[in-house]
């Protein structure tokens, strides 16, 4: 180990870590259209936006036509709702209080040009 801690600490602060995830869109700026996703880690679907991005490569499908016309520099990553994970709810629990949140922003966004 590198001092930082026994296996065993390590796994410990990994299942206590605090998850966020929320609702999140990738806008277009060149037409303003807005795909609306959902995750379970925020920060991992910046990193995948931010890869893309990167990489010249779009791992969104409904994006692809536009993100290969436009470039990934057209695309913006835009957090538009965070919900923490409680400490007793189960994975599926916090994947429908999710989609359920995902809902709710469609309902809002409704009259967006959507993806």
């Amino acid at each position: 180990m590198n001092g930082t801690g026994t296996k065993k600490e390590l796994q410990s602060q990994y299942r206590e870590r605090v998850i966020v995830g929320g609702v999140y869109g990738v806008r277009n700026t060149l037409k303003n259209k807005l795909l609306c996703e959902v995750s379970t880690e925020m920060s991992s679907a910046r990193n995948r936006f931010e890869f893309s991005q990167n990489t010249g490569t779009c791992v969104y499908l409904k994006l692809q036509k536009d993100w290969a016309e436009q470039g990934g520099s057209s695309f913006i990553f835009e957090v538009l709702e965070e919900l923490k994970r409680g400490e007793t709810q189960t994975d599926a629990e916090y994947r429908a209080d999710l989609d359920a949140l995902k809902e709710i922003w469609l309902e809002q966004l409704t009259g967006q040009d959507l993806y």
